[in-house]
């Protein structure tokens, strides 16, 4: 980013390369609509680029740019929730095809996105930046805007409602009663 900022087009191509698919995934998990996750991408990068003078370089670089992405898609739900769009063509499906991953797979996916999709909001967030995009707790508290105390408070919650919904035989992050606790690796097998 360093280089980014003093004018190295090169190193852009070099961060573009490295955080697009990471912020892809992230805009898919909720938008589905392939099209308009690339275009929160696309917005990510374009106010990444406005902004790069003031990219604190004592800060790291993967929660900033998550800062900037998860800020865009509030705003794209909030804009969303104010004025309901319909797309007129058939919106093709996020999941691959059965053959490929296997009807039982299919399956534990579609109930981990229903029981994620029961989880508070500020639960979901922490849990899909830690687990699934795998930010540290002290980025996706810099992220979220709150300390990192409070974002271990609701992964912890997250994690017992996801226990208590999927059973125990799923492996989940470890609770703070069990080993491994200081583990951020742990459990993110799911």
């Amino acid at each position: 980013m360093a280089a980014y900022v003093a004018g190295d087009s090169a190193a852009f191509r070099v961060i573009f390369e490295r955080y697009a698919p990471l912020l892809l995934r992230a805009m898919l998990r909720e938008l589905y609509v392939r099209e308009e996750a690339n275009d929160l991408v696309q917005q990510t990068f374009l106010q990444l680029h406005r902004a790069r003078a003031d990219f604190d370089r004592a800060q790291k670089l993967k929660p900033w740019i998550f800062t900037i992405a998860m800020n865009l898609k509030r705003e794209y739900f909030r804009r969303k929730k104010r004025r309901p769009e319909r797309s007129l063509e058939v919106e093709a499906a996020v999941e691959p095809m059965v053959g490929a991953l296997g009807a039982a797979q299919v399956d534990a996916r579609r109930t981990l996105a229903r029981v994620l999709s029961d989880l508070p909001p500020d639960q979901l967030e922490v849990i899909q930046l830690h687990w699934f995009d795998g930010l540290e707790f002290p980025e996706v508290a810099q992220v979220v805007g709150a300390s990192v105390s409070a974002v271990k408070v609701r992964a912890h919650r997250g994690y017992v409602r996801l226990r208590a919904a999927l059973g125990d035989d799923v492996a989940l992050p470890p609770l703070a009663n069990e080993p491994g606790v200081g583990n951020p690796e742990g459990g993110r097998s799911v």
